[in-house]
C-alpha cells in the first residue's frame, strides 16, 4: 500500500493514474465545451465534466493528506542531476496549483452563474464569458494541458532515452523495497 524507498505505493499509483485520466476527461470536455454552440450539447459536456471535477478535487485532497500524513515519498534515482530533480519537484507543485486554479475557477464559475441548475435543472445555460473566473478557468486549463505534455514527456524521455526506473516506479509491477 504505502511507498518504499526505491517505488510508489499502490495507493499513491491508483490516485495518480486515475486522478490523470480524470484530469483528461475534464481537458477534453471543456475544451470540447468551450467550442460547443448547441445549448443541449453544451449541458451534456457539462454534465459530465461538473462531477469529474467534484471528483478530481476530492482526489486531490485525499492525495495531498495521504503524502502529508501517511507515506512519503520515494527518494530520487541516484543517477538524476540535481536540476532534474528540482524541475520535478517544481513541476509536481505547479501541477497542484492549477488544478486548485482549474478547480476554484470552475466552482466559483459554477456559482456565479448558476450553471447547476441549467445542467442539472431546467434553467437557461448562462453565459459562461461574461463571468470573471472563466478567464482564469480558461488560461489555467491551456497551461496545464502544457504541463501535462511536458509532464508526460519528460516520463517517456527517462523511459525510453535514459532507460532509468522513473517511469516503472510509478506503475504497479514494480514491487521493488
Amino acid at each position: 500500500m504505502k511507498s518504499t524507498k526505491l517505488s510508489y505505493g499502490r495507493f499513491a499509483i491508483s490516485i495518480h493514474w486515475l486522478s490523470a485520466l480524470l484530469v483528461l476527461i475534464l481537458l477534453g470536455s471543456g475544451f470540447r465545451s468551450d467550442m460547443t454552440l448547441d445549448p443541449a450539447a453544451k449541458i451534456a459536456i457539462l454534465r459530465v465534466h461538473i462531477p469529474v471535477a467534484i471528483l478530481v478535487l476530492v482526489l486531490t485532497l485525499v492525495r495531498l493528506v495521504w503524502w502529508w500524513r501517511f507515506d512519503r515519498k520515494p527518494a530520487p534515482l541516484d543517477a538524476t542531476p540535481r536540476w532534474q530533480e528540482t524541475i520535478a519537484v517544481w513541476t509536481h507543485r505547479l501541477l497542484y496549483v492549477l488544478l486548485f486554479v482549474m478547480l476554484g475557477s470552475g466552482i466559483g464559475l459554477s456559482i456565479l452563474s448558476g450553471a447547476p441548475d441549467a445542467v442539472f435543472g431546467s434553467a437557461p445555460l448562462p453565459d459562461f464569458s461574461e463571468y470573471v473566473p472563466r478567464i482564469a478557468h480558461g488560461i489555467a486549463s491551456k497551461v496545464l494541458a502544457a504541463l501535462i505534455v511536458l509532464h508526460a514527456g519528460a516520463a517517456l524521455f527517462h523511459h525510453f532515452i535514459k532507460r532509468d526506473s522513473t517511469l516503472k516506479r510509478m506503475w504497479f509491477q514494480n514491487e521493488q523495497s
